[in-house]
């Protein structure tokens, strides 16, 4: 599976596409009623990000506005956002409003995830304090070195591969307000290199006292991390768990159930998996009768087996 759709979304607000170079800006709606989306373009854009942005902050009264979508930025697939976050960084006494920010909003067309160059994101969230939300997509260059932000209360990183560091980092910030975080961990062939033992910090729950909705998912070591979850602190104070888009097997998910109990959650999402049909109706019996909303959508969660016997499965979104 690959990104075919843009968000349609942000911060509860539709989105909005910023009119490129050409058209007409003396129409626009309301600033504060959309999530706002800018691009460039990645190949044989018309103006770059910052000059797009730069019309952008001319047109639109940005006290107004309180979320924006970073879309495409020129040659993506070989150049990260620094331009875009300097420009971001520079304007922040202009947006005094703006509580969601997504960097990375591009679909196949535009660029793969695993192509997208990413950088150093932190700058952003001490740029603006009040942000209750933050995504990115791509993992390619990412970094995230540990921070403290109050206010910040859904933080979503979605890759082919997230950096370990990257893990870490978001492991040994401080975020008490955060209540949904959703890492996309990937796998090795594009840069998801980290290891369970690398969630240990954000399962202890002990820098997230406000968590509720926690997903670790698109992840090849599902297994692994299903297990790490069996016996994290962390899951007693969720609502929602979500091992979902990996290679969950019914070692994994044995795993889980041997665990602590999850009938106090509203919801456990494990789509995309490669469990047999016991194990399914082993979790029906155990957590959905009680219940719990489960998930258990095999998608396109399909194996191939070569004629050595040898059986490949695959993350729902990595190249």
């Amino acid at each position: 599976m690959t990104i075919g759709d843009h968000l349609d979304a942000l911060y509860r607000l539709p989105a909005y596409n910023f009119p490129g170079p050409d058209a007409r800006t003396d129409d626009l709606p309301e600033p504060d009623a959309f999530a706002w989306r800018i691009s460039g373009g990645v190949y044989d854009a018309e103006e770059e990000w910052t000059q797009a942005f730069a019309r952008f902050c001319e047109a639109v009264d940005t006290t107004r506005v309180r979320a924006l979508i970073v879309g495409a930025w020129e040659e993506a697939y070989d150049s990260d956002p620094s331009s875009v976050v300097e420009a971001l960084v520079a304007a922040r006494e202009r947006f005094p409003a703006l509580r969601a920010l997504f960097v990375g909003d591009m679909v196949v067309e535009e660029c793969e995830i695993s192509w997208i160059n990413q950088t150093d994101l932190t700058p952003l969230l001490v740029a603006y304090p009040d942000l209750e939300e933050f995504g990115v997509r791509g993992g390619s260059g990412l970094r995230f070195p540990a921070l403290e932000h109050r206010a910040l209360r859904r933080l979503t990183m979605e890759a082919g591969g997230l950096p370990a560091e990257v893990v870490r980092g978001v492991g040994a910030s401080d975020l008490p307000a955060l209540e949904h975080l959703d890492l996309w961990l990937g796998t090795p062939d594009y840069g998801g290199d980290s290891e369970a033992a690398d969630l240990e910090p954000i399962l202890s729950g002990a820098r997230l006292p406000r968590l509720r909705h926690l997903a670790l998912r698109n992840s090849e070591m599902q297994d692994a991390v299903a297990a790490a979850v069996a016996s994290a602190p962390v899951v007693a104070r969720l609502e929602v768990l979500d091992l979902s888009m990996g290679i969950l097997t019914d070692e994994g998910a044995a795993a889980l159930l041997a665990g602590q109990p999850l009938t106090h959650l509203k919801k456990l999402d494990l789509h995309h998996h490669y469990l047999s049909e016991a194990l399914q109706d082993r979790i029906r019996r155990t957590i959905e009768t009680e219940g719990v909303e489960v998930d258990l959508d095999r998608d396109d969660a399909d194996e191939e087996q070569e004629d050595d016997g040898t059986v490949w499965r695959y993350v729902a979104v990595g190249e």
